[in-house]
């Protein structure tokens, strides 16, 4: 019985590493494939894809406050041919997350979110910190100042991360909260590839969004342009 229950094991663990490269169509595992100068526009526009995107708005959540929410965000490639020679045959990259932001002392917040490509290697990691320059009330909005890093794994061939900086303002009517913001991004993009060399993008961004507090769910869009790559992120969840 017990053999019987090890091989079983053996063979389903087998059976997921067989499968798993047929699920993993759009892998950058083909770097090798690009020029210096198709790398440097695939880094430009995965600088966009990769960096960090809240979804929130810029007042602070309080001691109390959390702000819970699953979030897919999607960009629009402007190198998608590029992108298809390196392995991944799409021409946006959609990017589904988990968030978690929380607030502190002194309208400073902090916030995470994980996220993996589909059928993809690409696995990111993200990290912010918040301070409510203007906490805001019943007339004045609210102004807060983001610092935030992104990090990528999954992908042998490449290591890449952003650090940004936002400043977003905000103001509430009722159940609904309109943000707009402006930043900066700066990425390190090094393929480990003995053809290609390290690039660095960075790019000037804009966004603004929409959050609706219902109670008991939370809902949040928001349209980023960074560079030359526009990007659109919806977010559900909850928020206190």
């Amino acid at each position: 019985m017990k053999n019987n229950l090890t091989q079983s094991a053996l063979c389903a663990a087998l059976l997921s590493a067989l499968c798993a490269p047929a699920f993993a169509s759009n892998n950058l595992d083909h770097l090798q494939n690009l020029s210096q100068s198709e790398f440097s526009l695939l880094a430009k526009d995965f600088t966009a894809a990769a960096s960090y995107k809240a979804v929130a708005p810029g007042a602070p959540l309080g001691i109390t406050g959390f702000d819970i929410g699953a979030e897919l965000s999607v960009t629009q490639l402007e190198n998608a041919g590029i992108w298809k020679k390196a392995g991944a045959d799409i021409s946006s990259l959609p990017v589904p997350k988990l968030h978690l932001h929380k607030g502190l002392p002194f309208n400073i917040d902090l916030g995470a979110s994980l996220a993996a490509v589909p059928d993809s290697n690409i696995r990111l990691l993200g990290l912010e910190a918040r301070y409510a320059i203007v906490e805001g009330g019943m007339t004045l909005p609210a102004l807060s100042l983001r610092a935030a890093i992104t990090r990528l794994s999954g992908v042998s061939q490449l290591d890449l991360d952003t650090k940004s900086v936002e400043l977003t303002a905000s103001k509430g009517f009722l159940m609904l909260t309109p943000y707009i913001g402006v930043g900066h991004v700066w990425a390190n993009v090094d393929p480990n590839v003995a053809s290609l060399q390290k690039v660095t993008p960075t790019a000037n961004k804009l966004f603004a969004g929409i959050n609706a507090n219902l109670g008991l769910v939370n809902l949040a869009g928001e349209v980023d342009r960074t560079g030359d790559n526009q990007s659109v992120s919806v977010k559900v969840g909850f928020r206190w």
